[in-house]
């Protein structure tokens, strides 16, 4: 043995990780010891290799998989620091449903019955428009007293995907919501919004369409997105973003890669990382929001807010007195930047309820 090699023992207590797990990480070639005695069977290390195995201790400390480990650990030390950065910013995301959902369950659990409180409900508005260059309409839009949508289309069978997609949801204006399950329901409807765009489709390649939803449920809304469609929120005078784009530049803002001035030119600011494609998993975001009187909603797709700066839109928004009116504005103002993608808006407002 040569004398600067150490034992496992010695190389696990430097490097913060137990024998069990180096003997797991050699078995999986995520981290192979320099030498094992060939009698014994026993394994020795490298001072050299404490560097790495620190990287995957601290890597396991924040909850990496070991497969996602050993992509990183075949990365040049700029490319690592990125997919450690991505990584975060999923389980940050992850973590955001979760909180919302346990915040939902404790107000529920601990809140008295609201019969004897003010109800609300929504007043809105849904429009669609070819915009001015593109030859056909490939979104969909959808408002009802429970449910808001809006879908882009992408391919040769875009227009019939975004029409599946939100034509599979709108069972949900009827179906009876208990209050814990409005998020399970949701993912069930996803999940059948993914096989209609799967027919719709009909073999045809490269078809998909975002998808962008709120539920109505009396006094919060159960967000679904996925895609690159969005909701903003109007607030005592504030527009806020609540959705995060699934596309390559996003995330590349995410990893401090881009600017978001640098992402407005990007020449692959369109490519979607996520979406309704057919034969792919859907795995969208689900959250839930409380909601206030007052509140104004807006689900836009790309061809809005893609050339309609977000200072304009919340002119727009507060300007307008209903939601017909705020649709129809962001569509012209859309259009009198030049119209280059088709634009669909939906708006809603929260309003005490009418007796």
């Amino acid at each position: 043995m040569q004398p600067e090699m150490l034992t496992i023992g010695v190389f696990a207590k430097a490097c913060r990780l137990s024998p069990k797990a180096l003997r797991l990480y050699d078995e999986l070639d995520l981290l192979r010891p320099a030498r094992v005695d060939p009698d014994t069977g026993y394994r020795y290390y490298a001072p050299a290799q404490l560097e790495a195995a620190r990287l995957v201790a601290w890597l396991r400390r924040l909850g990496m998989p070991l497969a996602r480990i050993r992509e990183v650990r075949s990365l040049e030390p700029q490319a690592a620091a990125r997919a450690v950065g991505a990584y975060w910013a999923r389980v940050e995301a992850e973590t955001a449903v979760r909180r919302d959902l346990a915040e939902f369950l404790i107000d529920h659990l601990t809140t008295p019955s609201r019969k004897d409180t003010t109800m609300l409900e929504l007043r809105y508005c849904a429009h669609s428009d070819r915009g001015r260059v593109r030859p056909a309409n490939q979104d969909t839009a959808y408002a009802g007293t429970r449910l808001l949508a809006v879908a882009d289309g992408c391919g040769p069978e875009g227009a019939a995907a975004s029409s599946a997609a939100v034509e599979a949801l709108r069972f949900l204006e009827t179906e009876e919501l208990g209050a814990g399950d409005v998020l399970n329901l949701l993912e069930e409807a996803v999940r059948g919004a993914s096989e209609a765009v799967q027919e719709a489709a009909n073999g045809t390649e490269e078809v998909g369409t975002t998808l962008t939803a709120l539920l109505w449920t009396g006094s919060r809304l159960a967000l679904v997105h996925i895609g690159d469609s969005r909701a903003y929120l109007l607030r005592d005078g504030g527009l806020f973003r609540f959705t995060h784009d699934d596309t390559v530049v996003q995330s590349m803002i995410d990893e401090g890669r881009l600017t978001p001035e640098e992402a407005t030119t990007h020449p692959q600011r369109a490519l979607l990382l996520k979406a309704l494609f057919p034969g792919t998993p859907a795995t969208p975001e689900l959250r839930l929001r409380d909601a206030q009187p007052g509140d104004r909603y807006l689900l836009c797709s790309d061809g809005l807010y893609g050339v309609v700066p977000e200072a304009r839109i919340r002119h727009l928004l507060t300007s307008a007195p209903a939601p017909d009116t705020a649709v129809h504005a962001l569509i012209d103002a859309a259009n009198e930047a030049g119209g280059p993608d088709n634009v669909s808006c939906v708006v809603a407002d929260v309003v005490e309820a009418t007796a």
